[in-house]
C-alpha cells in the first residue's frame, strides 16, 4: 500500500473538525430571512447584529448576511461568512435549537485592514463574533417561536 500524499493529509487535517459538526442547517429560504429580520435584534456589536427566533423543529438553523454595502470585495464577504458559520458551530455550550441570523451592519475600516483576507481581519472578525455570541446568551432563551414551515 502506498501512503496518501502529504498535501492530501494536510488538507484532511485542516478540515477534519468541520466534517463532524453538530446538526446545523443553513438558512437559505427568503421566508426564513424575513422572519428573522422581523425580530428585534438579540445582540449587537460594532460590526454585527444577531437576530434569533426559537424554532419548533429542534434543529439549529444559522444564516449569514454580508451585504456588498459593508464588504465590497467578494473575498471579504465570503471570509466573513465562513467565520460566522465556524463561530456558530464552535460555541460551547452548543447553541440551543432555533434560528439565528448574523448580519454585518458596518464596514471594517479599510485603513486598518487593507487586505481582503488578512490574518488581522480574521482575528478581528473572530473576536467580535465571540463577543456577539456572549452578549446573545442571555436573550436566546427568552425568544418566542417563529412560524416558518
Amino acid at each position: 500500500m502506498h501512503a496518501a500524499p502529504k498535501a492530501a493529509n494536510a488538507w484532511l487535517s485542516k478540515r477534519t473538525p468541520f466534517l463532524f459538526l453538530p446538526a446545523m442547517q443553513r438558512l437559505c429560504r427568503r421566508v426564513q430571512f424575513e422572519c428573522l429580520l422581523a425580530q428585534a435584534p438579540c445582540a449587537r456589536t460594532r460590526h454585527f447584529v444577531l437576530h434569533h427566533a426559537a424554532a419548533g423543529d429542534g434543529v439549529l438553523w444559522l444564516g449569514a448576511a454580508t451585504p456588498k454595502r459593508w464588504a465590497r470585495r467578494a473575498v471579504t464577504r465570503n471570509a466573513i461568512r465562513r467565520q460566522i458559520y465556524a463561530s456558530g458551530c464552535a460555541q460551547q455550550p452548543p447553541l440551543p435549537a432555533g434560528m439565528y441570523l448574523v448580519r454585518l451592519r458596518a464596514a471594517f475600516a479599510p485603513q486598518l485592514f487593507p487586505s481582503a483576507t488578512s490574518p488581522a481581519l480574521r482575528r478581528a472578525v473572530r473576536a467580535e463574533l465571540h463577543e456577539l455570541w456572549q452578549r446573545a446568551a442571555a436573550c436566546i432563551a427568552s425568544q418566542p417561536p417563529c412560524a416558518v414551515s
